[in-house]
């Protein structure tokens, strides 16, 4: 799939943005602050109902607006489909789709698919684990959107849970008050097993093609494995992941249930559900040794490329029909990597049917992309070099 227009409205630095984009690879180069990430977190935002840059919608609104527009024009295959979204912070986001009546947005979700890395992936090797987790989740959401819908269940019920734990934690916990957190064990079990059973079955089928890209990118001299850390389950590591993401829905159900009735005591002490996937960890080893805290900065860079390199090879793997493939965004990639991974990454995403890529400098753009189209970026300005 590709995007031939991208119209933007009050997005960011963007009062009005008319683009149009060609498939294959296309460069967006301008000096740093100018506006090239914006064009491609909008076009992101298309695919995930979020930034991959900052968490609520806000920023994304330019200053002095009240609300922002992006306007796709996507193809796929022979098929043209137009979403117009519009963000409104503080109230539900609406999308058109091929001019129809608004919608939700997550009506949306399926429409066009993404790829990014940017420099805050690093954080999914060196941050905090909700990287780890979002990481996951937006990979299974993106392959089969429904899991969206369990994501937003299970954070819904997470909150409500979490108030009724810090009322009783002040005392009042009598019967009325445990009734309705039994019934709340109930939903945040159902959505969780879901979550959950996502992200396994999710981390099985992208880990043999991280283990690829990271081979591609590299000399190949160190392997890369994980282990999933639960807290309902021992820890689940390579070896027997595969089993794991077989596991039926009940499994989970039940596995998370049992958690619920051992750590009871201690939620209404604390105050807070010590139990689900919202507090569960993935941890990356390269050579068999945990990523975090031992691998070198250039092994940081690399790893964390194969796992947006991976998700897209999942993609690709889960359909190879034309028109199928994700469209992939590499933000202020090729400046971090030494000449040797720079020609290497070019190779493997030189034949993606759409590559849209930020630079500030020209001679960061390896060969092996070909001759891509050059758009240069200036403060709330676009256009194609000659």
């Amino acid at each position: 799939m590709y995007i031939d227009h991208l119209s933007l409205m009050d997005f960011r630095t963007y009062q009005l943005l008319n683009l149009p984009l060609n498939p294959g690879p296309t460069v967006f180069l301008g000096s740093n602050g100018v506006g090239k990430t914006n064009i491609v977190e909008a076009i992101d935002y298309t695919a995930n109902l979020g930034s991959h840059r900052v968490s609520n919608d806000a920023p994304l609104v330019r200053v002095g607006a009240s609300r922002a527009f992006i306007r796709t024009r996507v193809v796929r295959h022979t098929q043209q489909t137009i979403t117009e979204f519009e963000i409104a912070p503080g109230k539900s986001n609406r999308v058109r789709i091929n001019r129809a009546a608004p919608v939700r947005a997550r009506e949306a979700l399926g429409i066009v698919a993404t790829v990014v890395f940017s420099p805050e992936d690093l954080q999914l090797i060196k941050g905090e684990p909700a990287y780890r987790r979002r990481f996951l989740d937006d990979l299974a959401v993106s392959l089969r959107p429904a899991v969206a819908g369990y994501r937003a269940d299970y954070e819904r019920v997470l909150r409500q849970r979490n108030s009724l734990l810090k009322s009783m934690r002040r005392g009042r916990a009598g019967e009325d008050e445990l009734n309705t957190l039994r019934v709340w064990n109930d939903q945040l079990a159902n959505a969780g097993a879901h979550l959950m059973q996502a992200r396994l079955r999710v981390l099985a089928r992208v880990l043999p093609q991280i283990q690829r890209a990271y081979g591609e990118l590299t000399d190949g001299s160190k392997d890369v494995s994980m282990v999933y850390e639960s807290t309902i389950f021992p820890d689940i590591t390579a070896q027997v992941l595969d089993k794991a993401a077989l596991m039926e829905h009940r499994d989970f159900v039940a596995a998370m249930q049992a958690g619920f009735e051992a750590k009871q005591d201690e939620e209404i002490d604390r105050g807070v559900t010590l139990v689900g996937p919202h507090r569960d960890e993935i941890v990356w080893h390269l050579g068999g040794i945990p990523a975090r805290g031992f691998a070198s900065h250039g092994e940081t860079w690399s790893l964390a490329l194969a796992l947006r390199l991976g998700s897209w090879y999942v993609h690709v793997s889960e359909d190879d029909s034309p028109g199928a493939s994700p469209i992939l965004i590499l933000d202020d990639v090729f400046a971090e990597l030494d000449a040797t991974r720079r020609h290497r990454l070019g190779a493997i995403v030189a034949d993606a049917e759409q590559v849209l890529v930020t630079c500030a400098v020209a001679t960061d753009i390896p060969e092996e992309l070909g001759k891509p189209a050059m758009v240069r970026v200036s403060p709330g300005h676009t256009e194609y070099a000659e």
